[in-house]
């Protein structure tokens, strides 16, 4: 990769991006609001107070009286303005609702993704190395049940054992409840709240990685250039880290960009299940009270964060494979 190219590149990437991101903010604004109900009937019976008149003025102070495309306007200026609107149930500005509960998803499929990354390829690139072995079929018959098992059935069991009969871990929540924990006395207490939710999240992914990194590399290990390393008398571990590992990771960088943001979308019902105060909880209970600022809000940081990610895996493909182009 030129590096002269790099800053036209990122220029048209994120021109791009800002375009996509706008398309999606739009088409969920329509999606959310194309929802049978009213919100503004929930809000009143919330209170108590459900009358008519009553509930024509919470149409009013939230703009819920206005033509639809008045306020798809508002809201998109409010979005250009990183202003995502008011949460009526809990009372707090949309975007300081999900700066809140942001680092704790990010944590959740952090976790989860390097989990996923780096378990995966490893058994992958095992099980390319041991074709026909016990160890490949162990790794393959791994790979396909976490592949085939529900998440939420996997975190469940998870639950079961490591929570419920072992007792190792808690069961539930980011932290331990009333246990007045501060600074680094935190981090040991919050990593056995994560490492089921992690392991949970992860496991489905480490099974789609590993099964790519094997298909990939007995693939890439046909090769001729692969065989004219050999012939020269390269080192085998040197030919299976220089030539097969590293040309077998390009489709798996592009897959995890992909699945990164995936992951996010996967974090909600993990999340429900441990109880784990993020974003995708924060949606499935604004999804729940027709809370529809804050679904939108969540929606417009997710596709973002989607975005982001594949801008970087496209940075990432360019350096790994040199031969890619970066000037389109």
């Amino acid at each position: 990769m030129d590096p002269s190219l790099l800053p036209g590149f990122l220029l048209r990437r994120v021109a791009k991006a800002a375009i996509v991101v706008l398309a999606i903010v739009v088409c969920n604004f329509f999606l959310i609001h194309a929802a049978p109900g009213d919100p503004a009937s929930v809000i009143a019976g919330q209170s108590g107070a459900a009358d008519e008149r009553f509930i024509a003025q919470l149409r009013e102070q939230f703009g819920l009286d206005r033509p639809l495309l008045v306020q798809l306007w508002i809201y998109v200026k409010g979005v250009l303005t990183l202003d995502l609107g008011f949460s009526h149930r809990q009372q707090v500005g949309v975007a300081t609702l999900i700066l809140e509960r942001l680092p704790a998803t990010l944590l959740l499929t952090g976790a989860a993704f390097l989990f996923a990354v780096g378990l995966g390829v490893t058994l992958g690139a095992l099980a390319a190395g041991r074709v026909g072995r016990w160890a490949d079929s162990l790794i393959t018959v791994l790979a396909l049940t976490f592949y085939a098992t529900p998440i939420f059935w996997v975190g469940l069991m998870l639950v079961l054992v490591f929570s419920v009969w072992l007792e190792w871990l808690p069961s539930f929540g980011m932290m331990t409840v009333g246990a007045d924990i501060t600074g680094l006395a935190r981090v040991p207490d919050v990593a056995k709240h994560l490492l089921l939710p992690a392991l949970t999240l992860g496991l489905f992914y480490m099974a789609v990685y590993a099964r790519l990194t094997r298909a990939t590399m007995l693939e890439v290990a046909d090769q001729d250039f692969v065989k004219t390393a050999r012939a020269k008398g390269v080192p085998e571990g040197q030919v299976v880290r220089k030539h097969v590992l590293r040309n077998a990771l390009l489709p798996v960088i592009t897959f995890a960009g992909i699945q990164a943001g995936q992951l996010i979308g996967g974090s909600i019902l993990v999340e429900t299940v441990f109880a784990w105060p993020g974003i995708g909880r924060l949606a499935f209970e604004a999804l729940l009270a027709r809370d529809y600022p804050v679904l939108m809000g969540v929606f417009f940081v997710t596709s973002v964060m989607v975005v982001v990610f594949n801008l970087v895996t496209d940075l990432l493909y360019a350096v790994i494979d040199p031969r890619v182009e970066v000037s389109g």
